[in-house]
């Protein structure tokens, strides 16, 4: 594999990583912790890519049985790499002292997802060449990020609502289970190539979505009000908020200074 199509097949990972990194911005995480999760979700593609040969092994890898391809899409694949995914959520970031506010849930599960994304898309490049890397930048990859998104909402809603915890996880992560599956089952199907167009839609949905979870999780921050914007890092009064006694000491040193230099002229004047 050449070192332009390595790029290609880590580029598209790292941009989503670094965009979800960036909308963190009143309480980011631990970047050590971010790569700890990145580096979790390239290992767990391991277990996941090999259910998956377990499959073409067996003849499951073929999309013109209608049940068949039921089970390649939402079992073998949408089930297998989203219930990694969500095993290494739930085992490492989500038990951190640092998962501290609902947004944390999405920024975590994102990482993963684009570990388990970027790995993914390397072993496709070095099977099948550029034109395939290029077309999973605009496809693949933003899926595994829009299905990240989705679970690691309902991740955060789970960390601080103890009562509906295990209800809100399974929700986020049947979602994406049933999204990821939906995505795979227009991608794989061979019987009319129009129905590729619902790939297409499933995954706007999807996207839309997450960017709306985003905005509410952002939104509702608890580390909002606290934070200092960044426009004004330092909280300087307005002259108006100045006390009165401040603002009669500077204007009793401007008469001051105004009556020295007339007694030093008239000093001058007489000599």
């Amino acid at each position: 594999m050449n070192i332009l199509l390595l790029l290609l097949a880590i580029l598209p990972g790292l941009i989503i990583s670094y965009l979800i990194y960036q909308q963190d911005r009143y309480d980011r995480e631990p970047r050590l912790v971010l790569l700890i999760c990145f580096g979790l979700g390239m290992l767990i593609t391991v277990p996941a890519m090999q259910m998956q040969k377990l499959a073409n092994h067996y003849g499951w890898d073929t999309g013109e049985n209608f049940w068949m391809l039921i089970v390649l899409s939402y079992i073998v694949v949408g089930f297998t790499e989203e219930i990694v995914k969500f095993i290494s959520l739930y085992l490492y970031p989500y038990r951190h002292k640092a998962f501290d506010e609902p947004l944390d849930g999405i920024v975590y599960s994102v990482m993963i997802g684009m570990g388990f994304a970027t790995l993914e898309n390397i072993l496709y490049a070095n099977h099948f060449g550029m034109q395939t890397i290029l077309f999973r930048a605009f496809t693949a990859v933003p899926a595994h990020g829009a299905f990240a998104v989705i679970m690691g909402y309902y991740a955060g809603l789970a960390k601080f609502d103890q009562k509906r915890r295990y209800q809100l996880l399974a929700i986020g992560v049947l979602l994406a289970i049933f999204l990821h599956g939906t995505y795979d089952f227009f991608i794989l199907q061979e019987y009319y190539e129009w129905l590729m167009i619902l790939a297409t839609l499933t995954l706007c949905i999807s996207l839309y979505f997450s960017i709306r979870m985003i905005r509410l999780h952002l939104h509702n921050s608890p580390f909002k009000n606290r934070a200092v914007p960044p426009e004004s890092p330092i909280n300087i009064p307005e002259k108006e908020e100045l006390p009165e006694s401040f603002s009669t000491a500077v204007e009793n040193n401007v008469e001051n200074e105004i009556m020295r230099a007339v007694l030093d002229e008239l000093s001058d004047e007489e000599e």
